[in-house]
């Protein structure tokens, strides 16, 4: 493209982005995205059919930041309590050197449901639905640094810039509601988790698939409501009156798909400020619902907040809503029994209210639930800065062998799937890289993860990257 070709670009994007300050100043990038044109036509969020029957329609991820312990909450290691104190053998030996001895795990496991799948005495609420639930305990990862374990948990890859899980799937099947972005982050108030906003980055997919943060005290989008009232027939003729416009120019631009999509955004901007505020308010839910969400507890209020609004968003059509908790908090590098269990008080309860309220409801058939960090913990002791006192032992990364789990959305609940050795250490059978779990996410959303590709300098790139990923067929009901 020529010069004067570019600065005819340039001048247009700048004149509409201009005419977006007139929506409340609402500058989101899933509303103005700068790659619009592609060769199969618009990116846009309009509602797209996969390829097979879907078993999911939307997905609620709930990212442990940090990497939750698998041997003190989802995989019971008797051995490694047996042997605590004592050194490592050969066979679990760590590999930096920073875990002194065997540490066992003070919580009780218990069976539950009609299969017997054990959990912590930490998770007792989440437990209650163990036979709706699948935990995966043969996980492994690439990486023992958090940021590139999250971005291989996120994006498939332990390199940065790549489209999230989210991302992928706006991409995939857009959404449903076309009055609300298809992918919807909530962020803890508290402060912003490790890595910032490339949890919900698109990459170098079309900024119209990034995830759209909303906030869980006050307005939902900062900038959304208008600074003056109006009357709604007022407003409503503005609106009219700038489509008008739109589409005189348009019969003299009758190619231009990016135009197209450009206005297609700036009227979502507009519809927004009516929806997004409802969706987000939970006062219209019963008092019932909200004490069982936790909101009258000051420990459960955040996330039981942000897992109550998650509920009405997918019950409104999004499609993929993402919680985050601020900082690391599961990244328990000492007091690991005190620091895991603060964070099991969090969410335990606000989830286990979450997974009820879905069944409910009719809608955990058709939302996937997924649980679970970027690694998870050594079962040997980590005593950072010399000799420590047995009972404030910490946990290093643990990238070897950790636990996560899904439910609903098609999910062949009441399972555990994989192994890890005897002490919890290395993933042994039915080994599960982040790529087969990606892959299985896909299909139950009924998408081919060799088939959802996007071209990036003549490459078809994926979630799944080179990787010979294949779907987890036992998790899948």
């Amino acid at each position: 493209m020529n010069q004067t070709a570019n600065q005819t670009r340039r001048s247009r994007r700048e004149v509409l982005q201009k005419l977006g300050a007139g929506f409340g100043g609402l500058a989101l990038s899933t509303l103005l995205h700068e790659d619009a044109v592609a060769s199969k036509g618009i990116h846009d969020l309009s509602q797209r059919s996969p390829g097979v029957k879907p078993r999911a329609i939307s997905v609620i991820q709930l990212f442990m930041h940090g990497g939750p312990s698998q041997v003190d909450l989802l995989d019971p290691k008797p051995m490694l309590n047996q042997y605590h104190g004592k050194t490592p053998p050969d066979s679990v030996v760590d590999d930096e050197n920073r875990t002194k001895y065997l540490f066992g795990t003070p919580f009780k496991f218990r069976k539950y449901g009609e299969n017997g799948v054990e959990f912590s005495d930490r998770l007792p609420n989440i437990a209650k639905h163990a036979d709706k639930i699948a935990v995966i305990r043969s996980m492994f990862t690439e990486h023992r640094n958090h940021e590139q374990a999250i971005w291989m948990a996120q994006t498939g890859l332990i390199t940065p810039g790549r489209p999230t899980l989210g991302a992928w799937s706006a991409y995939g099947l857009g959404t449903v509601n076309q009055n609300l972005p298809a992918y919807i982050v909530l962020p803890d108030p508290a402060g912003q988790s490790v890595d910032g906003v490339r949890n919900w980055s698109n990459g170098w997919l079309p900024p119209v698939y990034q995830g759209t943060p909303f906030r869980s005290e006050g307005t939902p989008v900062l900038n959304l409501n208008p600074k003056h009232m109006q009357i709604e027939q007022v407003r409503q003729s503005k609106l009219d009156l700038l489509r008008s416009i739109n589409a005189r120019h348009k019969v003299n631009h009758p190619h231009e798909l990016e135009l197209d999509a450009r206005i297609s955004n700036l009227e979502l901007a507009a519809r927004m400020q009516l929806t997004a505020t409802d969706a987000m308010d939970i006062s219209q839910e019963t008092a019932v619902t909200q004490k069982a969400y936790g909101l009258e507890d000051k420990v459960t209020l955040s996330y039981g907040k942000r897992c109550l609004m998650a509920r009405r968003l997918v019950e409104r059509g999004v499609r993929f809503v993402q919680i985050l908790m601020s900082g690391q908090p599961w990244d328990t590098h000492s007091d690991n029994v005190k620091n895991t269990s603060s964070c099991c008080q969090r969410t335990d309860g606000p989830i286990g209210a979450l997974l009820q309220d879905l069944e409910q409801r009719g809608l955990l058939d058709s939302t996937l639930v997924l649980w679970g960090g970027e690694f998870g913990r050594t079962p040997g002791a980590e005593l950072r800065g010399g000799k420590v006192s047995m009972g404030s032992e910490g946990r290093d990364h643990h990238p070897y062998g950790f636990s996560v789990w899904m439910a609903g959305g098609g999910v062949q609940g009441g399972q555990t799937y994989g192994e890890t050795d005897d002490f919890g250490y290395r993933s042994v059978v039915n080994r599960t890289k982040m790529s087969d779990y990606h892959a299985t996410i896909l299909h139950l959303l009924g998408l081919d993860h060799e088939d959802l590709v996007h071209e990036k300098n003549g490459r078809d790139e994926k979630l799944t990257d080179v990787y010979d990923a294949r779907v987890i067929r036992e998790l899948v009901s």
